[in-house]
């Protein structure tokens, strides 16, 4: 389910193999609030009192920990199974979600999520979980060989149902002209609560390329089910993967996928179609081969597996946070702070580049993001 995203770290890290009892020995302290689990229990919630509960106990809680103090939090990580926007909610005002992120005692820590906001500096995105849990280096080569050598007889595939509203959408048009191709795959989900796993990734793997329109969020857990079908993914929006899994997927994103800009779709009826099939075979197996690289870095490994030598997506995720925390503790130590992200409309550019100038330079997202 791609919202237990907390509960699967939490059992990954009660087997962590470099766990200590000693806090002030610790590089990084990890905090097993399950933060979307009690988000989901008060999402549009009128009492925001009972909403921003939990959340403030939490907060308070924390803020009197030795642990805590010792650092201010900045060595303290959470992970909440669920998008940032869902804990950014003005504490004053209805919304969906609560307003845990945004309480000025936390912002010091580490916030680990599926969906991370491009303006804020304390919030990464990690991949949504799939349905392969993998308990060993053989299943997940296995895999590998199965997928690569799928018989793909769709150009492109499209595994999302439609939503009400307008139509001129990417998603529509997806849809649209998904419909009236021979080339694509489509797989209409039926009605809400009835997400055919194993229909949605048998249609992946028969895709050379699969869509990923926005889907509740600027992303969709289909993007990882993509990538574990060895599906060549294609985005229309740089938030729905480009500008979130920074440490999950390549900087370089046309060695794994396509970018069709969203108004090209939208506003000037571009075919998707013709796009895709403008790309040279060989390039097309390039980027597959790419794609299927990355799957044991995008998918969460059985939490009792034993002897697998291959680095998931949680293990990836752990490594950055504890460079991060390094950093900090190096930085605070020198009495300085150490900055390696910024909150406000150049944090995006940060994360990419993380280079002054550059984040200050003209960039291809600029249109996307900046307005």
């Amino acid at each position: 389910d791609q919202f237990m995203l907390s509960i699967i770290f939490h059992a990954r890290m009660r087997r962590y193999e470099c766990l200590t009892a000693d806090p002030a020995a610790a590089d990084v302290v990890y905090v097993p609030f399950y933060a979307g689990l009690d988000s989901a229990m008060h999402l549009g919630s009128k009492d925001l009192a009972a909403r921003d509960a939990l959340s403030r106990d939490v907060v308070d809680w924390l803020a009197q920990r030795p642990e805590w103090r010792a650092m201010g939090g900045r060595d303290h990580l959470l992970v909440s199974g669920r998008g940032t926007w869902d804990f950014i909610v003005n504490p004053d005002a209805v919304g969906w979600g609560n307003a845990l992120m945004t309480f000025p005692a936390i912002l010091n820590a580490t916030f680990l999520t599926t969906e991370a906001s491009p303006w804020h500096g304390n919030d990464f995105a990690v991949p949504f979980p799939s349905h392969f849990h993998p308990s060993s280096d053989a299943e997940v080569t296995g895999w590998q060989d199965r997928v690569y050598e799928m018989d793909r007889s769709f150009l492109w595939g499209f595994a999302g149902g439609a939503r009400d509203g307008s139509q001129r959408t990417v998603r529509a048009q997806i849809m649209e002209q998904c419909g009236r191709s021979s080339r694509c795959a489509l797989l209409g989900v039926p009605a809400p609560g009835h997400y055919a796993p194993g229909r949605a990734m048998r249609l992946l793997e028969s895709a050379e390329f699969c869509v990923q329109p926005r889907g509740d969020g600027y992303t969709r857990k289909s993007t990882f089910d993509t990538i574990l079908a060895g599906c060549i993914p294609v985005f229309f929006h740089p938030v729905s993967a480009y500008l979130q899994y920074i440490w999950h997927l390549p900087r370089d994103h046309r060695s794994y996928s396509v970018f069709i800009p969203h108004g090209d779709v939208v506003e000037r009826n571009a075919s998707i179609e013709e796009v895709l099939s403008r790309i040279p075979p060989a390039k097309v197996a390039q980027m597959r081969e790419q794609v299927i690289r990355l799957i044991p870095t995008v998918l969460y490994r059985h939490p009792a597996a034993k002897g697998v030598t291959f680095k998931d997506a949680f293990d990836v995720a752990l490594e950055r946070v504890i460079d991060r925390v390094a950093k900090r503790r190096r930085a605070a130590a020198e009495g300085r702070e150490y900055v390696d992200s910024i909150d406000g409309k150049f944090s995006w550019k940060y994360d990419l580049a993380q280079d002054r100038e550059k984040m200050l330079a003209p960039h291809e997202f600029d249109p996307y993001i900046n307005t």
